[in-house]
């Protein structure tokens, strides 16, 4: 995997891993996911994956990120709840900014009410 790669994933996982009650999940060999409550709520590769993948659980912007060229519906039957693949290639891969907000409203989507408010309080959005 690339530097950009690389510095990418391990920026989006501490930012992840900074939201409230966040934790890192590690349900197959390939995967080094993040959740709250034990719910995922970004799939992404360990480090040193091959490639740039993340899923996302996106309730709001999901027909918006589906139009990228490199988005598909998560399988499994995930994407029809919102679940969305991003697959970009190097040059491709959205700011780190874009990223974190994905990560945040899927996040928003699977955790409890109590942590949604928590991180509202934190950001001043409450």
């Amino acid at each position: 995997m690339s530097g950009k790669v690389e510095t990418v994933l391990r920026e989006l996982r501490a930012f992840g891993l900074g939201l409230p009650g966040a934790h890192s999940k590690a349900p197959w060999p390939d995967h080094d996911d993040l959740a709250v409550n034990d719910k995922t709520f970004a799939y992404l590769p360990k480090a040193g994956a091959e490639s740039f993948t993340v899923s996302v659980k996106l309730l709001y912007t999901h027909p918006l990120v589906l139009d990228l060229p490199f988005a598909t519906p998560t399988g499994y039957g995930l994407g029809k709840s919102g679940w969305v693949s991003l697959a970009p290639s190097e040059d491709e891969i959205p700011p780190l900014d874009r990223l974190k907000e994905w990560v945040e409203e899927s996040y928003r989507a699977q955790a409890p009410r109590r942590l949604v408010k928590e991180l509202d309080a934190r950001d001043g959005s409450a």
